[in-house]
Formats: structure tokens, C-alpha cells, sequence
């Protein structure tokens, strides 16, 4: 099995009225509103990052380990990955292991997430420190029929990852931190949506 991670992301900034459609469409929440605490990690010569590939550490109602690489085949259309997830019972002993093994965390994300299921799609509200987001992960077609359905914009679909679409704007508005925390950004105000065109995959430069 591949364990494939099919997925596309759209920046939203009304989350109150795609909660509306989300209930008129049938779609269930399936978890609150969640904190997560996610831990990078890097070896000392970069080659996951070389590779392409994330190691990451969660923490929210519980810890989960997460590895994901490049698929076998590219689609332009989808963000994929092959991705191979694991529940731990400790974040500290899990970092401990990684760091004995020659990993070290080398960046800290946080956000928070509400989870909502429609038939076999998983729809995810995620508030990043500096832009909401909807994250629409499953199969390309019903994908594809939730994006018609939420009468979102095709062309404005994002295949970046949220740590690929700090990482632009950390360069655009020359911030001097690489940890993405709310702590972090609660003196700087970032006009995304003067920045959301970058990362919109119908954009030739959006990847």
C-alpha cells in the first residue's frame, strides 16, 4: 500500500460561512477546535529536506509521528505525498529517540485545527498565525466535487505546503524568526491575501 496523501488547500478568510455550507451540504465536525504543537525535524546535513521529505512530530489530543515523501509519480493538480503516520504515548521521549538517532528539530509550527467529514473527504479549517485555511484531503474525485459543491475557485487552489508558503512570505516581509508560533507573529501583520496570487497553483511561480 502507498499510503498516499491526496490533498489541496484554499486560503479562506470567513470561516463562519463555509461552517454554514459545510452543514447544509450534510458534512459532519468530527473534532473541535484543536491546538497543535508540530515539531520539523532535519539531519545535520539537510537530506530530508534534499529529498523532499518531512519528519514531524504532533502534539494535540495526542502525538503522532509523521514521515512524508515525494510520490512514485508526479500530478500536477493535487498536492500528494506518501505519507506513513504513527501514534506515540510521549512527545519527549519521541524527541529523545529522534535526537539519539540523529535527528534534531530544527523548526516549530503551531495552528489550529477543526475537522469536518463529508462521505469519504476530510476537510480540515486550520488558523495558521498568519492566514486561515481550508484543507480538503481525499480522493481527486470527490476532491474535486467538494470544491463545486463549496462553490470554491479551481484556479485558486494551493499545492504548497504551510511551512513551503511561510518560508515566502518569511523572505517577502523579511521576518527575522523561522519558528511559526503565534507568540511569534503577535507584532507583525501580514497582508496574505497581497501574497495569497504566489501561491495559487494556476500562478506559473505559485508552487
Amino acid at each position: 500500500m502507498e499510503h498516499l496523501e491526496i490533498e489541496l488547500k484554499f486560503h479562506i478568510s470567513n470561516f463562519a460561512a463555509l461552517r454554514r455550507r459545510l452543514q447544509e451540504l450534510g458534512a459532519a465536525c468530527i473534532c473541535q477546535r484543536t491546538f497543535e504543537h508540530n515539531a520539523r525535524y532535519e539531519t545535520e546535513d539537510g537530506r530530508l529536506q534534499k529529498n523532499k521529505c518531512l519528519l514531524r512530530l504532533r502534539k494535540d489530543q495526542g502525538t503522532t509521528l509523521t514521515f512524508k515523501s515525494p510520490p512514485p509519480e508526479v500530478d500536477t493538480r493535487f498536492k500528494i505525498y506518501r505519507e506513513l503516520e504513527v501514534s506515540v504515548n510521549d512527545f519527549d521521549t519521541m524527541n529523545a529517540i529522534l535526537n539519539a538517532l540523529g535527528y534534531f528539530r530544527c523548526q516549530v509550527y503551531e495552528k489550529w485545527r477543526e475537522t469536518w467529514q463529508l462521505k469519504d473527504t476530510t476537510l480540515c479549517m486550520d488558523t495558521l498565525p498568519f492566514a486561515g485555511f481550508l484543507e480538503i484531503e481525499g480522493s481527486p474525485g470527490p476532491i474535486m466535487r467538494i470544491i463545486r459543491d463549496l462553490r470554491l475557485r479551481w484556479e485558486h487552489r494551493i499545492l504548497s505546503s504551510y511551512l513551503g508558503i511561510f518560508e515566502t512570505l518569511r523572505k517577502k516581509e523579511s521576518l527575522p524568526f523561522s519558528d511559526v508560533t503565534f507568540d511569534n507573529f503577535k507584532s507583525v501583520g501580514i497582508p496574505f491575501d497581497r501574497y495569497a496570487h504566489l501561491f495559487e497553483s494556476e500562478n506559473p511561480g505559485g508552487r
